[in-house]
């Protein structure tokens, strides 16, 4: 007899903590702050919390344990004195000693014989002696990195400045004969390194043809090591045998001004709830590199999944039927240091995006090369 797989496993519960946990992260929320519309269970916390403890994340499991002990009930698998023990030990691990000698002693309350947790409450009496610092477990650090900021919104002002000075314009690609009687809107995002959105690059209709081919043929995304934590979504690299993908190809050349001659199959990609892809180039030293992203948003996203670029200080907000296209390259072949980019956690819905990576070869007279170490 067939044993089907069990839907979800273990490994997709686990992906899914993960990206609560980032979620966490990024946007400085509480477990009650995630699960205010959806409660989780005593026990759907505790897993939580367990995932936390493995990636080293104490603080963060501490309050998926505490959050749990709130939910405790008579039907749940999870016990008190398991949560007990695990809130003494993610405290301890955090540094955070008085609190963690607090639920110890509460644990042997319940079970003053127990060998185990008595050597534990011994070893964090003994390092409470020798530790001055006892960070507060229960508040979350508000110190984040640059890209975390931008994931919140965080613009700085006199980048908000800089983008008001910038200018829309409808362009014809440079002369383009399919754009002399339809031109696009180009509106300028950012100027060095010139970051340009196309609204309305894409209709309604064809991004639904793009979802329905790809439903069925999504799978785990990767990066150049494979299989990442760094980006958690699912994509299918879909052939220009699509008309569809062919009419949109040609859009991208046509708006762009370079050669599809040397290009990499569009790339459909979803994010669920926490999908991310954290700073990273999609431009390298190889000899036909990466020149230029263009990068199609095929959905609105309800809060979260902008794309940032920390060294810049920009951040831009999905917006379906446009896309946003830039130079991953410098014109001598270098990589432009400033197109790190990422994409935010999404914290509420759903993102669809479509890459095309436009290489080098094939553009050696639409975007000549220069030997400047300036350009």
């Amino acid at each position: 007899m067939l044993e089907y797989a069990q839907i979800p496993q273990e490994e997709d519960l686990n992906g899914a903590a993960s990206g609560l946990i980032r979620l966490q992260e990024i946007y400085k929320l509480y477990p009650h702050n995630i699960t205010k519309e959806t409660a989780l269970t005593a026990d759907e916390a505790y897993s939580v919390g367990l995932v936390a403890n493995t990636e080293k994340k104490f603080q963060l499991a501490f309050l998926w344990f505490l959050y749990s002990l709130e939910r405790l009930t008579e039907y749940s698998t999870t016990t008190r004195p398991v949560l007990l023990y695990y809130l003494s030990s993610s405290a301890y691990h955090f540094g955070s000693l008085p609190v963690a000698i607090y639920f110890c002693q509460q644990y042997l309350n319940l079970d003053p014989d127990n060998d185990v947790v008595n050597a534990l409450l011994n070893l964090l009496l003994h390092s409470l002696q020798e530790r001055t610092s006892n960070p507060d477990i229960f508040t979350l650090n508000t110190e984040s990195s640059k890209y975390e900021t931008l994931c919140r919104g965080e613009v700085d002002e006199r980048t908000s400045k800089r983008q008001r000075a910038l200018s829309c314009r409808y362009s014809t690609g440079g002369g383009n004969p399919r754009l002399m009687y339809a031109p696009v809107k180009e509106e300028a995002e950012w100027d060095n390194p010139q970051i340009i959105r196309y609204h309305d690059i894409i209709s309604d209709r064809e991004i639904e043809i793009l979802k329905n081919i790809s439903r069925p043929l999504l799978s785990r995304s990767k990066t150049q090591g494979g299989v990442s934590k760094i980006r958690t979504s699912q994509g299918v690299f879909l052939e220009e045998d699509y008309p569809v993908v062919a009419r949109v190809s040609q859009r991208i050349a046509d708006v762009t001004g370079l050669s599809m001659d040397s290009v990499q199959d569009f790339f459909v990609q979803n994010y669920g709830i926490g999908g991310r892809y954290e700073p990273h180039y999609d431009g390298c030293d190889d000899e036909n590199g990466r020149i230029a992203t263009f990068l199609i948003y095929m959905s609105d996203v309800e809060k979260g999944g902008a794309t940032v670029f920390p060294k810049v200080g920009v951040a831009l907000k999905p917006i379906k039927g446009s896309a946003v296209f830039w130079y991953n390259l410098h014109k001598n072949g270098q990589v432009d240091l400033y197109t790190e980019h990422a994409g935010c956690p999404v914290f509420r819905g759903n993102k669809w995006v479509a890459n095309k990576w436009i290489h080098e070869y094939g553009q050696e007279f639409r975007r000549p090369c220069s030997l400047s170490y300036w350009e």
